[in-house]
């Protein structure tokens, strides 16, 4: 366990809980075996667990436990630990938990079912977003609706796409939620002044599935360029400056996941100037699949275009 998670142990007075928890999960038993309910309480005023009585706090933390052997705080330090500005791995400031690779080209190349992606993020149960580098190709998102959950779009991917990888590429993902709800988009809208606004929008929809797309916002997100390039409205304002900021700028129209809310025929495209833009769903972009791989896949390489992360 490392100093700064013993400290915060520590802090919330619950060192012993925790210390019990590891011991549990370790021999793979919940606490539940060894407290009759309700024998013990305490006082979990500063503790940050919701039960009373000792059981309910270890079984807490028997589930924490696992989740920090498993979670991405390890995975960041292994992979060169957190920036703040340029290339590299930031902390999430719209969701907890959660870490992004910003800025043109960070180390985050992974080879899966023997092509090149790139990590999206880190994310705080342990599983890694990651996406398809080249496009499989041009297609229309849906014949007639932008809500993901119904659309050609995602039958697609989780048929036809999916079955065609190879089987070592389908163990490796875990079926996940993907944030599918839609935002005010639009230039003229308050609401694509504010990032926060966009996220929470996206995530008013939650799709499991086991292929999906990048989001409007993780494009935005992805750009270390956050004084002109974090919204709608500031990445499109500045978009030949943008597109030298982000990993994931393409010079063809990609579509991402997010639709909009006052026209439902419409979604989000990754434009090819560096912007955003609006797409009819009809109409054909590129297509770059994200997937969430499991919390046990185990990573070698140095995430270079050279020496990609490995799946191992």
């Amino acid at each position: 366990m490392k100093k700064e998670k013993i400290k915060k142990v520590l802090k919330n007075r619950i060192f012993i809980f925790v210390m019990s928890a590891i011991l549990f999960s370790a021999v793979g038993v919940s606490a539940a075996t060894y407290f009759e309910s309700g024998a013990v309480t305490y006082d979990n005023t500063e503790s940050g667990l919701t039960s009373t009585n000792v059981q309910g706090a270890i079984d807490e933390l028997y589930v924490k436990a696992k989740q920090v052997s498993g979670g991405s705080d390890d995975k960041v330090e292994d992979m060169g630990g957190t920036t703040t500005s340029g290339n590299g791995i930031y902390r999430d400031l719209y969701e907890s938990g959660r870490y992004i690779y910003k800025g043109a080209n960070p180390n985050n190349y992974i080879t899966f079912n023997g092509e090149s992606w790139r990590i999206i993020s880190l994310e705080k149960d342990g599983t890694m977003k990651i996406m398809k580098v080249a496009s499989i190709g041009n297609r229309a998102y849906d014949s007639s609706s932008n809500d993901w959950a119904t659309s050609d779009l995602k039958t697609y991917l989780n048929g036809t796409y999916y079955n065609g990888l190879s089987n070592a590429a389908k163990s490796q993902i875990v079926e996940h939620d993907f944030a599918a709800g839609a935002g005010y988009w639009s230039n003229s809208t308050t609401e694509s002044s504010d990032l926060t606004d966009q996220v929470n929008a996206e995530n008013e929809q939650l799709v499991k599935q086991k292929v999906g797309l990048a989001t409007a916002t993780e494009y935005l997100r992805s750009n270390s360029n956050t004084n002109f390039c974090r919204t709608i409205v500031l990445i499109d304002n500045n978009y030949s400056t943008c597109k030298s900021t982000t990993w994931m700028f393409n010079s063809a129209n990609w579509w991402t996941m997010s639709a909009l809310a006052s026209y439902t025929n419409y979604a989000i495209i990754g434009h090819s100037d560096g912007g955003t833009g609006s797409g009819l769903v009809i109409h054909s972009y590129g297509v770059r699949p994200a997937v969430y791989l499991s919390s046990s896949v185990k990573l070698s390489g140095s995430g270079t275009s050279s020496n990609p992360y490995t799946i191992s």
